[in-house]
Formats: structure tokens, sequence, C-alpha cells
């Protein structure tokens, strides 16, 4: 991989989320969404070709895994909270749109 792999914690929405990002940062942005139960390395075999494609990749510890924070309770892990966590990526990474790729839960945030 060209560029390598960045660890930044990012707080968005109440919580810090451990993402991790890769790739041009004028390139467009893919932010990745794990499944259950999974986390951002998932992605690991995916980061090579969206970076050679040209992207900027996101790939988050969704909250309540790995190294991203772990709230209490049942309304932290609605989707509307996980999907204002994507969206406050998105407004961390300073852009207002992104390639959204995601799979099992991840899918139902997007």
């Amino acid at each position: 991989m060209e560029y390598p792999l960045e660890h930044h914690d990012v707080r968005t929405n109440g919580v810090r989320l451990h993402v991790v990002q890769c790739g041009p940062a004028d390139g467009p942005l893919a932010l990745l969404l794990h499944g259950f139960p999974e986390y951002w390395e998932t992605w690991r075999k995916q980061l090579p070709a969206l970076v050679a494609a040209g992207y900027r990749v996101w790939a988050p510890d969704q909250r309540g895994y790995n190294l991203s924070d772990k709230p209490r309770g049942i309304r932290p892990y609605t989707i509307p909270v996980l999907a204002a966590d994507a969206i406050g990526l998105l407004d961390a990474a300073g852009r207002r749109q992104a390639h959204v790729i995601s799979h099992d839960w991840g899918a139902i945030v997007a």
C-alpha cells in the first residue's frame, strides 16, 4: 500500500471513535462501516485497492467495538444514533459526501 495506515481518535456525537485512515488526503472519501462483531480490520484486504483507485479511506471501529468508546445502555446503539456517528465522521473529515461501503450491521447503519 502506497499510503501508511494512520490510526486516529475522532470525537463525534458524544463519543470517541477509533478510525483508521489511509490514501491521498485530497481523494474522494470512502467510509467503510463494518458488521457485527467485527472492527476496522475487516476491510484490510480492500484498503490497497481503494487507495490505488485514489480514495481517502476512513475505516472506523463503530461505537461499542474494538478501540472506540463503549457507552452503557441500549439507546446509544440505536440506528439513528449510529447513523449520526457516521455523519459526524463526514463532518470531521470536512466532507459533505462519501462513498459508503458497508456490510451486515454496517449496512443497516448506512
